[in-house]
């Protein structure tokens, strides 16, 4: 892989950490509304520790480097969040460094792992109104607009657009899964937290990505 590579890495964790932190208090209220309220201060703990070590990260790849943001969430972020956020990151690594170069059919694949590890380490699965019901549709698009030959800018439009779309939808869905599935039916007409965090993040990102 190349340094142009592990830039843009860099550039996507920064903007997701950087969103956890500054959202912290929305994140919060979001999940307030039907759960016990701490994703807003769990993501932006864990993510402040990202951003206060960002310079001690070892760069030798891109896998490298995300493997060193997993470890670094896992050991701050408390409650559920820390393994699943870790896990993600962690399974993302492993699928850049099997695939050995930065494509779109590597996103594509570091994002499935990611996924795939938190279906494992939450036993979740989609439509449990969870994160997942705004990632895995908008890693479908993904996949779709890549393989239809679409330029970067616009697999990343309809990447977002996806994944706000479908965190709205989780509103219909009662949660089988995390504090929120305490409140049973309570939770229908209510967005999932982390579905909403989600878009949120890869909002922000389509944004500064389009302003480099």
């Amino acid at each position: 892989m190349t340094s142009t590579d592990l830039e843009n890495v860099e550039f996507v964790v920064r903007s997701i950490a950087q969103t956890a932190v500054d959202k912290e208090k929305e994140f919060g209220d979001l999940d307030a509304v039907v759960g016990d309220g701490d994703l807003g201060y769990s993501l932006a703990r864990g993510f402040e520790k990202v951003l206060a070590d960002w310079d001690t990260f070892k760069r030798d790849d891109p896998a490298t480097f995300l493997q060193q943001i997993a470890l670094a969430i896992s050991s701050r972020i408390g409650g559920t969040s820390g393994p699943l956020w870790g896990t993600a990151f962690l399974r993302a690594s492993a699928a850049a460094k099997a695939s050995g170069i930065m494509d779109g059919a590597t996103v594509v694949a570091m994002l499935r792992a990611a996924t795939d590890g938190i279906k494992a380490r939450g036993s979740a699965e989609l439509g449990d109104k969870t994160l997942l019901d705004a990632i895995v549709p908008a890693t479908d698009e993904l996949e779709r607009e890549l393989g239809k030959g679409t330029d970067a800018a616009g697999c990343l439009k309809v990447f977002c657009d996806t994944a706000r779309a479908a965190a709205d939808a989780t509103s219909s869905l009662e949660a089988r899964r995390g504090r929120a599935s305490y409140s049973g039916k309570r939770s229908i007409g209510s967005p999932d937290a982390g579905a909403v965090a989600v878009a949120i993040m890869i909002e922000r990102l389509t944004s500064e990505w389009a302003a480099r």
